[in-house]
């Protein structure tokens, strides 16, 4: 699990209580939107990823804006985006831990769709 090494461990265990309390609710209508817990971003551009669950494997659920286009709401494999390295492999994808949410994440995507862009 190299995803590990990109977020903090803190911020996973808030991801992972999210995945549990939501998976029984897939699907009913009565899923919880949540307050996003993590903002991932690429320092190299302009692909962003606001997270609210994840399971212990690394699959998160989130808003993913990748610079271009409309973003969208998703699943992205947190491994994977630990695995992609810029400027000959010293920059990768960072934990913004500064980030303070101020919506829920369908706010979030309502306000990115209508702009074009997450302002986060």
């Amino acid at each position: 699990m190299t995803f590990k090494k990109m977020i903090q461990e803190a911020t996973f265990q808030r991801l992972r209580a999210n995945w549990d309390q939501q998976q029984p609710l897939k699907g009913t209508g009565g899923e919880i939107d949540f307050i996003p817990i993590c903002k991932l971003f690429n320092p190299c551009g302009a692909a962003t990823w606001l997270l609210t669950e994840c399971d212990e494997d690394g699959l998160a659920f989130g808003l993913c804006d990748l610079g271009f286009g409309t973003p969208e709401l998703g699943y992205v494999s947190l491994d994977e985006l630990a695995e992609i390295k810029m400027l000959g492999g010293a920059v990768g994808i960072e934990q913004d831990v500064t980030f303070v949410p101020t919506q829920s994440l369908s706010q979030y995507a309502a306000e990115a769709r209508s702009q074009g862009r997450i302002k986060a």
